[in-house]
């Protein structure tokens, strides 16, 4: 996702709504008869991509808006 943004594929803000969008799918996820571990090991792929693309990109706006972002904010 980093490489798409640095090389101009995808602007920041597109890779920022595509993560929100990945880790919210995976937040609000129905898991009857699905392993809870595939969505909590899935968000934290996306927690971890968001990370770096904040990291990377510091003067845009942070990425996350549920309970993960707020989690972080939360660790320090």
């Amino acid at each position: 996702m980093l490489a798409l943004v640095e090389r101009g594929v995808l602007r920041i803000e597109e890779a920022q709504a595509a993560l929100e969008d990945a880790a919210a799918a995976h937040q609000n996820r129905d898991a009857k008869g699905e392993d809870p571990n595939m969505h909590r090991l899935a968000m934290q792929i996306v927690e971890r991509l968001m990370i770096q693309m904040n990291a990377a990109h510091p003067a845009s706006e942070p990425l996350g808006a549920g309970p993960m972002a707020k989690r972080n904010s939360q660790d320090g």
